[in-house]
């Protein structure tokens, strides 16, 4: 819908207005956090951690009753999962505030320099970005963890949660607005759609005199509709299409237990394995402890036909396997000749999110990590680590999966752009 045709709707122009409202607020709102002092943005950041311990009773009953009630309506378990929040996932995201304020500074950092012949000096400076709005479903974590970057890089943010956690995620932002306040930081720096009417998400991605970039994290229709709708750049964030291969030379318990891991750690979230690949000579040596541990674990395993024959308990792929993210206890097994085949399935059939191998062959590593086209390559680790926080970045606000950069774990410094600043004593052009 346009959004001439969302104005013409029954609350359409008052919604307009709204979100035009909120866009000026938050472009006000982005020249003073890029005039900010570090000092005020690790403050902004501390106090918000203190106030999200402070009010994590109440956060965490607002978050089971909207669990329950996305229960009753037949949210899948994924969804749910990513939903909940214990009180650990709250201790996690407010330990995930502080690890954030405690990062170099992002903006003002020299990423290069260099002298002309002429005396001129010129250096590319980071600088924030401006405005960021970010589009997710179901997670609230999210609320925190985006914001977070976002003021660390200087930028103000326009976030818009999915329906179902809407009140778990106002309960996070009045915490991040304490945490604003306390530090001398316009409150508008973080903000959220006022609305959970679908209409608002078609008027924000038309806001680009309002918002420099646009991030979404979610299903794969949301994706789509971001990336068809917006007038705005795309920070685009994959479904994880997620393999670990399986070669001979991987010691057979560190197989058993990275794969058990990249499975069914969390089965719902995108960096979970989603298809096991292994070689023709290790499916004797390591085939039977893996499926013997994902089975035990509660995980459905399917596989080619050579997969089948060698152990009876693996239940034939579907049409489509090799392509799905399950996001469940499923995983797709297939057997492959060489590291080539290997390699070939992946770029095929992979997101470009995150891809793993298991082996002793260093020379294998190496051909592997060349040869697969992902944001993330593992070696000898669970795909289950594709993680801006497990990156050492304090949080992400998602894994970019596209080729332009910013590429995998998107963080406070890759939430920034570049200026060029040229230094003289008086030359002119002749």
């Amino acid at each position: 819908m346009s959004v001439e045709q969302i104005r013409q709707s029954a609350r359409g122009e008052a919604l307009y207005h709204e979100m035009i409202e909120l866009g000026e607020a938050a472009r006000a709102a982005s020249r003073a956090l890029a005039t900010a002092s570090a000092e005020q943005k690790i403050r902004a950041l501390r106090e918000a951690a203190a106030s999200l311990r402070r009010n994590a009773d109440r956060v965490h009953k607002v978050n089971v009753q909207e669990v329950d009630a996305a229960r009753a309506n037949g949210l899948d378990d994924a969804l749910v999962d990513r939903l909940t929040l214990s009180h650990a996932r709250i201790e996690s995201m407010a330990a995930g505030l502080e690890t954030v304020a405690e990062l170099p500074e992002p903006t003002g950092r020299k990423l290069a320099a260099w002298e002309r012949p002429n005396g001129l000096q010129v250096a590319r400076v980071a600088v924030p970005i401006g405005v960021v709005g970010i589009i997710y479903e179901s997670r609230p974590n999210v609320t925190a963890d985006a914001a977070a970057l976002c003021i660390k890089a200087g930028n103000a943010a326009i976030l818009r949660g999915g329906s179902e956690s809407y009140e778990t995620s106002s309960a996070i932002l009045d915490c991040l607005r304490d945490g604003l306040a306390a530090a001398g930081l316009p409150e508008p720096a973080v903000q959220r759609v006022p609305t959970t009417n679908r209409d608002a998400v078609g008027l924000l991605l038309a806001m680009d005199r309002h918002v420099d970039v646009i991030v979404p994290r979610g299903g794969k229709s949301l994706i789509e509709r971001v990336r068809a709708e917006s007038r705005i750049p795309v920070l685009a964030h994959l479904e994880g299409v997620n393999h670990t291969y399986v070669q001979a030379s991987a010691d057979p318990g560190m197989a058993r237990r990275v794969v058990t891991n990249a499975k069914m750690r969390r089965p719902g979230i995108c960096g979970a394995t989603e298809t096991l690949l292994i070689d023709r000579d290790a499916v004797p040596t390591h085939l039977a402890g893996i499926v013997e541990d994902l089975l035990t674990a509660g995980c459905e395993v399917r596989g080619d036909d050579a997969i089948c024959g060698a152990d009876q308990r693996v239940l034939p792929v579907h049409d489509g396997d090799w392509d799905a993210e399950f996001l469940a206890p499923i995983i797709s097994v297939k057997m492959v000749d060489t590291l080539d085949d290997a390699v070939a399935h992946i770029n095929h059939h992979g997101s470009g999110h995150t891809e793993a191998i298991l082996t002793g062959d260093d020379a294998a590593a190496q051909a592997f990590t060349e040869g697969v086209d992902a944001a993330i390559v593992m070696v000898n680790a669970s795909t289950q680590f594709a993680d801006g926080g497990e990156f050492g970045m304090g949080a992400e606000i998602g894994i970019a999966t596209g080729k332009m950069p910013p590429r995998g774990p998107v963080g406070a410094n890759e939430l920034t752009s570049y200026k060029y600043v040229v230094r003289g004593q008086g030359q002119t052009r002749p």
